[in-house]
């Protein structure tokens, strides 16, 4: 096999020949690297099991002063209830009012005008010696019948008045209505999304508090990557039979060179 290289914080360590070794190798840190990433990893070990710190501060800015005026003052109001009837529903509610206030009095000033009429024309009969006769009756009926005209006529363009300034005055109402309506959902979306903006915020400190242990070990994790702390094995390689034959003679020849060294005769071991 070929020599292998690992190269990390340490530089380059050359690993042997691996027909030569057996077993296994393991890397280790340069000397001048050794304390730095010992006190690196020592730090990153401390940091990674600090508490968590929480924050104490208001994590939402809340509803201003004038916010929370206008609602207290939105809040005491009740919501339209006549929004959404159609004016065949309420046209009375509307139009007796103007009709008690306009039409009434002009019903009773008629009233009051026919008895002042008919009080005259029994003056003129009694002075004419004429009182409770035929020609009173008939002044009486005039008067009378005179009398249901102008009320009938001041009744009908009494309702109609009254119709057209009933179904004006709901339509303001109703316009007013859908405006208070308006400023209603605007203000309940308001305090909705300020209220969201602190369920948001308390549930993204929860994810952080649940989160952190993990990000901690990554953290740790990270601080491992690139240094040369893994084990590399090396097996031992089968010899060629070519290989087997120099051991052989390489070992028959090391024999041979002991004998001569002490002094034994080759020659004659070989007869």
């Amino acid at each position: 096999m070929a020599d292998t290289t690992s190269t990390g914080v340490t530089g380059t360590t050359n690993a042997p020949n691996t027909s030569q070794r057996v077993g296994s190798e393991s890397s280790t840190l340069s000397e001048w690297a050794g304390p730095y990433v010992t006190e690196m990893l020592g730090k990153a070990k401390g940091l990674a099991e600090t508490p968590y710190q929480i924050y104490q501060g208001p994590m939402t800015a809340g509803p201003s002063d004038l916010q929370s005026k206008m609602f207290q003052g939105l809040g005491s109001l009740s919501y339209p209830s006549l929004l959404g009837k159609s004016f065949g529903d309420v046209s009375q509610q509307y139009m007796n009012p103007y009709l008690q206030s306009a039409l009434q009095p002009q019903l009773d000033e008629l009233r009051r005008q026919s008895q002042i009429t008919q009080m005259q024309n029994a003056a003129k009969a009694t002075g004419a010696g004429a009182f409770g006769g035929t020609r009173q009756a008939l002044m009486d009926t005039e008067t009378q019948r005179n009398l249901m005209q102008e009320m009938n006529k001041t009744v009908g363009q009494g309702y109609a008045t009254a119709f057209d300034k009933a179904m004006q005055q709901f339509n303001q109402e109703q316009a007013q209505a859908k405006t208070l309506s308006d400023i209603l959902g605007e203000a309940g979306k308001s305090q909705r999304d300020i209220e969201q903006q602190g369920v948001t915020a308390d549930y993204n400190e929860f994810l952080a508090q649940r989160d952190y242990p993990q990000k901690m070990l990554q953290f740790q994790q990270s601080m491992l990557q690139n240094l040369p702390i893994s084990t590399v094995s090396y097996a031992p390689g089968q010899q060629s039979n070519l290989g087997q034959f120099s051991s052989t003679v390489g070992g028959l020849g090391s024999l041979l060179d002991s004998l001569k060294g002490l002094g034994v005769n080759i020659g004659s071991i070989a007869k």
